[in-house]
């Protein structure tokens, strides 16, 4: 969406105390200082700095700045995870920021709510609005404001072994309960060969599979926040995969570790959960097993539903002196199909993201060649009816990085259910701590 470029008014400094019915209570953001109208101070384009780690990402800078010529794009590639947030909110409180980074959507509200992103809700709310659905506005719209501008969508699917499934009679499972089944067929085909895994370093592939289930670990009361992240609903999903693991029916792994890896080079785990985008690292990390894997929707609980796992957004982190120019590129990252081939098919490794633009998962998908790789299986048109699914509802929390780390050290010492207990304690607590209320 073009739009003109005016000066920002200042902004008052963020006082984020509580929590409104919407999401997150917040005096109104500020900016650093006005925005030029789209030229620095020397009279030439203006220069923004982008921080990422996805795949694609400085393609889609580098097509950007070929069509625009009063707004320049410098790409810098950091760390995933822990490390790489931990370097932008450094650099934020430094004085240092980015004018756009990658937020995945689970921790879009921690950053929000410790006011370390610019409210885009005046450059970027309308478009939000008009091109994305409201499971996605809800991933990066808090407190009624507009924190993000949306990439992709994250619906989990099923990768798994055909050849595998075939020798051992075993059907592709589509309820949680033949997934039982066919990990039991299949380890009596063979006792060394286990359907998939689990691992205990990997709370956000729980949460996905809570969600699925109907579980909602935050919301709000009033203008305090609500924590369930040991609920009803979350206790059936650990409970079903900590019987997995104790039967020996899946393979006890982390997720992150070497073993998981072999587990699936050799063949001793014939599936394994993932989204959209596990297909082009499925191709790039095992190329010689090109035609042995398939793609299905994840097995459910008796009634099509999905949950997310990850998914990125383009935010413009607080302390940005040039919030319009930035927020014009996040909205043209994620709603131009020239940045959709960019990002897709300009790569030496394979990507498979799922543009949360309904309109352009089809050039995603003429720009992702699988060259037979999955055979019929076409992992767009499958992650794209699983993401008609996804269950609403869902609130991401302003403490999950905490949570995670909670559940994960608790379940890897212990049980899963004791993972939840110990991240409804460590959420509880971090939200006190933040400030915030915390409902009765």
């Amino acid at each position: 969406m073009k739009r003109s470029r005016t000066s920002r008014t200042p902004r008052s400094a963020v006082a984020v105390a509580a929590v409104s019915l919407s999401l997150v209570m917040c005096a109104t953001a500020c900016g650093a200082g006005d925005d030029t109208d789209g030229a620095g101070t020397s009279g030439g384009p203006v220069t923004l700095t982008y921080w990422g780690w996805s795949l694609g990402a400085q393609q889609v800078a580098d097509e950007f700045n070929k069509t625009h010529k009063d707004i320049k794009v410098e790409f810098s590639a950091i760390a995933s995870g822990a490390e790489g947030y931990a370097k932008i909110t450094n650099a934020i409180e430094a004085g240092n920021a980015p004018d756009i980074a990658g937020i995945e959507y689970p921790q879009v509200p921690e950053f929000a709510s410790q006011g370390l992103l610019e409210d885009i809700s005046a450059e970027a709310g309308d478009t939000v609005k008009s091109e994305f659905s409201q499971a996605i506005q809800d991933r990066v719209t808090l407190g009624g404001r507009t924190w993000a501008v949306p990439y992709d969508t994250t619906p989990n699917l099923l990768y798994y072994r055909k050849d595998i499934f075939e020798k051992a009679g075993a059907e592709v499972p589509t309820t949680w309960a033949e997934y039982e089944k066919a990990a039991e067929k299949i380890n009596k085909y063979d006792k060394n060969i286990h359907i998939g895994a689990w691992g205990d370093d990997d709370a956000p592939l729980l949460a996905a599979l809570a969600w699925q289930a109907g579980a909602k670990w935050y919301g709000t009361d009033g203008d305090a926040w609500k924590v369930d992240i040991d609920d009803t609903a979350t206790k059936k999903v650990a409970a079903y995969w900590q019987g997995l693991v104790d039967d020996k029916l899946v393979l006890g792994t982390p997720f992150n570790g070497q073993e998981f890896v072999k587990a699936k080079s050799d063949g001793t785990v014939a599936s394994y959960i993932g989204a959209s985008w596990s297909a082009g690292g499925q191709m790039t990390t095992f190329p010689k097993q090109s035609g042995k894997w398939g793609i299905a929707a994840l097995p459910n609980w008796g009634t099509a539903a999905s949950g997310m796992y990850g998914g990125t957004s383009y935010a413009v982190p607080k302390g940005s002196e040039h919030v319009a120019e930035a927020a014009e590129f996040a909205e043209w990252a994620a709603t131009s199909a020239d940045a959709v081939k960019a990002r897709l098919s300009k790569l030496e490794a394979p990507s498979s993201s799922l543009p949360a633009n309904e309109a352009l998962r089809a050039v995603a998908a003429e720009s992702f060649d699988d060259k037979g790789y999955f055979g019929d299986d076409d992992v767009y048109e499958i992650a794209g009816a699983q993401a008609d699914t996804v269950v609403s509802g869902w609130v991401w929390g302003p403490v999950q990085t905490t949570t995670n780390t909670a559940i994960q050290d608790a379940a890897s010492k212990g049980t899963l259910t004791e993972g939840l207990a110990a991240g409804q304690r460590a959420a509880e607590k971090a939200i006190k701590d933040r400030g915030l209320n915390l409902a009765e």
